[in-house]
């Protein structure tokens, strides 16, 4: 079959990443086309198949040249891949001052990956002084945006009255909408809330959610809250997360 595309065959960002999810292959074919034509998105868009092997052969050092081209145009999610990059030294030396540089130009500029990604660094004290003040405004920022993520945390600062007052009806309400939105964190938090409320069967729908989309880490810390839970049925639930870890070791 023949992959090769026209110079006029060069598409936008929207159409590179719909051909993604039907011929990974192609896509990445007019990915680079597009991306040697200039086109900033696509730019972008290279970096993260370079990164994740998808469609083409994984080359992380690429990748993050192909963020710093995008960068350099203005791409705000490039600046955020940058700061991930030099964060865990993905195709470089690990260097926090460098990611939180990065963070905070994508964070600076509204992005909400941004402001979620220049926050944990603000609130772990890595790659900047850690401000514990200006990590909650950042997860706040995120969290108004849609953030999922930052919701959860933003949950977490307003139960725990970390650095705020403390308000719970506020902690839950950004619980519920982070579980909405699809984080496993979140809706793990949102059925601690049920389940000390009594919402049993709720809080079960929402721990489930949670273990479907849960990554290993998490997994392992869950297992551990569960099976101290005081309802039985909570408590049963320890044994599927720890199932699931087994898994995905």
């Amino acid at each position: 079959m023949d992959f090769q595309l026209r110079r006029e065959e060069v598409l936008d960002g929207e159409q590179l990443r719909a051909m993604l999810y039907e011929s990974p292959v192609r896509a990445a074919q007019a990915i680079l086309m597009a991306a040697k034509e200039g086109v900033v998105d696509a730019q972008a868009l290279l970096g993260q198949i370079l990164l994740e092997g998808r469609g083409i052969e994984r080359d992380e050092a690429l990748a993050l040249r192909w963020f710093q081209i995008a960068a350099q145009g203005g791409h705000l999610m490039a600046h955020n891949m940058l700061g991930r990059c030099f964060e865990h030294g993905w195709g470089c030396t690990a260097d926090a001052v460098a990611a939180a540089r990065e963070y905070r130009q994508a964070a600076d500029a509204g992005l909400d990956w941004g402001l979620y990604n220049y926050a944990n660094l603000l609130a772990t004290g890595r790659g900047e002084a850690e401000d514990q003040q200006q990590a909650l405004v950042c997860y706040r920022q995120a969290a108004q945006l849609g953030h999922a993520k930052s919701m959860n945390l933003l949950g977490r600062y307003l139960e725990e009255g970390q650095f705020c007052p403390r308000d719970l009806d506020a902690a839950v309400e950004w619980y519920r909408r982070s579980a909405q939105g699809g984080d496993f964190r979140g809706q793990f938090s949102y059925a601690a809330v049920l389940a000390d409320r009594g919402q049993i069967d709720a809080a079960l729908e929402w721990l489930r959610k949670a273990l479907a989309g849960g990554n290993l880490k998490f997994l392992r810390v869950a297992y551990k809250a569960l099976s101290a839970a005081n309802d039985p049925q909570i408590r049963a639930m320890a044994v599927d997360y720890q199932r699931r870890s087994t898994e995905l070791s």
